[in-house]
This record gives structure tokens, C-alpha cells and sequence, in this order.
């Protein structure tokens, strides 16, 4: 109850014994599992978890997907649920980051996605770089144009010491 406008203390989100947590997997309902998962291991070059890679004879349940180097996994479990249409009814999407949106484009395209949007110039966006695509399921993802992946990164600052060698001695 809130009283003479005092703000409505709230739980925690986190403790200081647990800390903040981090996304450790989305999953992705699917009537086929491995056709989907094979769709997102070739559009973006992740690799199976161990004991994924093959398929399950007795059928494909639930499936993983692991980023270099770590990060957030990508799993797919069998579902007959069916995919809300886009744009009314999606929840939740997956964002890709791409060097370049137009070479993503033919990438996405080859790997099975459908387009859902036009190019960022045909939709009135020139300056954001960014489409919309169904997965082969109909799950809606975009594609974008990330600035970090399409510029090079600056060069790491030199050391201090490296500095302080090259600086004449009196400066």
C-alpha cells in the first residue's frame, strides 16, 4: 500500500550472497528441433553442445547451440505450440548482429530465413540498419547492422610505461 506519495518499497532483485544473474540459454519451441537448430547453427556458425551433434533415433527433443567463446546458448525443444504471427502477436525476438547488412541479407537468405521487411531505405529507415526475417518455423528475428562489427575497433591505448619510455627526459 502506498501512502502521502512515499515510493512502494520492493523486493530485491538480487542478494549479496547470489549476485546478479546472467541469461545462461534461450529456447526455441519448435515442431522439429534439429531442422530448426541446423537453421540457426549454419546462419550463425555456432556449433552443437556435446552429444547434440548427431541425431537422437529415437527423435531430437531438445537441442543446443553453443557461441564461440562462451556466452548465452541457444536451445530448441520439440513443441507443436504454433508461432504467434508477426507483428501482433510476437513476444520475444532474436536480434543478430551482422558486419554488414546487405552481405547478412544474402547470408540469412541462403541459410533458409524469409524476409518480413523490406530494406532499411524501402521501410523508411535509411540510417537504421536493421530487417525483419521469419526463422523456418516463423519465428521473427532482425538482422542488424551492428557498429562495432562494421568499423574497426580502435587501437588499444599503449601503456603508461610505454609512454613514459618514449617521452624525452624535462617534458
Amino acid at each position: 500500500m502506498q501512502r502521502s506519495g512515499a515510493p512502494v518499497r520492493r523486493p530485491a532483485l538480487r542478494s549479496p550472497a547470489m549476485g546478479p544473474l546472467a541469461l545462461f540459454e534461450l529456447t526455441l519451441d519448435s515442431p522439429e528441433p534439429r531442422a530448426l537448430a541446423e537453421f540457426y547453427r549454419r546462419a550463425l556458425g555456432w556449433t552443437y553442445a556435446p552429444g547434440h551433434e548427431r541425431d537422437d533415433p529415437d527423435g531430437d527433443e531438445w537441442l543446443v547451440l553453443l557461441p564461440p567463446g562462451g556466452g548465452t546458448r541457444l536451445a530448441f525443444q520439440r513443441s507443436s505450440a504454433a508461432v504467434p504471427p508477426w507483428p501482433t502477436g510476437a513476444r520475444v525476438h532474436l536480434d543478430l548482429a551482422v558486419p554488414d547488412l546487405a552481405a547478412g541479407h544474402e547470408h540469412l537468405l541462403a541459410c533458409g530465413a524469409r524476409p518480413l521487411t523490406g530494406s532499411p531505405a524501402e521501410e523508411g529507415h535509411p540510417e537504421d540498419l536493421f530487417r525483419v526475417y521469419a526463422d523456418p518455423v516463423g519465428h521473427p528475428f532482425c538482422a542488424t547492422q551492428a557498429p562495432s562489427l562494421s568499423t574497426p575497433a580502435p587501437a588499444p591505448a599503449a601503456p603508461a610505461a610505454a609512454v613514459a619510455r618514449r617521452t624525452p627526459p624535462g617534458r
